[in-house]
């Protein structure tokens, strides 16, 4: 990953009358894990869904969200197909024109066999908004737009607790170093942990009303990057 700002020239958006695409690419809180009953909340509930009645018409909202998905780590338990770089550049040129990516990675990065510090973690969610950002995804050919979102701290672990051991101490570090980065490469950025907190029913995953709060926090990010 390069050590300087990207200059990628002004956003110039979609033509008149078309669809503006926003894609929301994360993990099991992407995808809607319910840690209550272990299944996957209705996309009205999901946060993707909830961004979907906040934005509006005239948006197309792509849920890509996977469960265990790292930053830019393969998984050796689980599999490379995790490591969140493999899939993107396909997910990219599928969608597109995409004028938006809402990005949220890195919990899976906290279990403890991959011996991640914080700061790593977030270059490497930095590293994905940039390929995002040099992909040529965007309309016109242009960048697609990012909003690098840390993900909310690790809450009171339970079954979860052996393979996330360490991770509560390094969650929470999460916002100041992605904020760092998207400052670096002129993302826009979003603290969940600010709006919506971790279930302490596994300590992890977000419960209804937290993917709802988070929900109209990325609708108003979109809204505001997007204007």
């Amino acid at each position: 990953m390069r050590g300087g700002a990207l200059s990628m020239g002004p956003y110039h958006g979609r033509r008149e009358g078309g669809m503006r695409v926003v894609l929301c690419y994360g993990d099991s809180n992407t995808w809607g894990f319910d840690p209550e009953t272990g299944e996957r909340f209705a996309p009205d509930v999901r946060w993707p869904g909830v961004l979907t009645r906040g934005l509006g018409e005239g948006f197309r909202v792509v849920e890509e969200g996977l469960s265990g998905r790292t930053t830019v780590r393969d998984d050796p338990i689980e599999g490379a197909h995790k490591n969140g770089r493999t899939y993107l550049r396909a997910c990219m040129e599928s969608h597109k024109p995409v004028d938006l990516v809402a990005l949220m990675l890195g919990t899976n990065d906290l279990k403890q066999r991959f011996a991640a510090s914080a700061s790593d973690i977030a270059q490497g969610a930095a590293a994905l908004a940039e390929e995002i950002l040099r992909s040529g995804c965007g309309p016109g050919g242009g960048a697609p737009l990012v909003i690098l979102m840390a993900p909310p701290p690790v809450g009171r672990l339970t079954e979860l607790a052996e393979m996330f051991e360490g991770s509560a101490e390094k969650s929470v570090r999460f916002a100041g170093h992605y904020r760092h980065f998207a400052g670096q490469y002129g993302c826009g950025f979003l603290d969940v942990g600010a709006v919506a907190a971790s279930s302490d029913l596994d300590g992890i995953h977000l419960e209804a009303e937290e993917h709802r709060k988070l929900g109209e926090a990325v609708a108003a990010s979109v809204a505001e990057t997007l204007r």
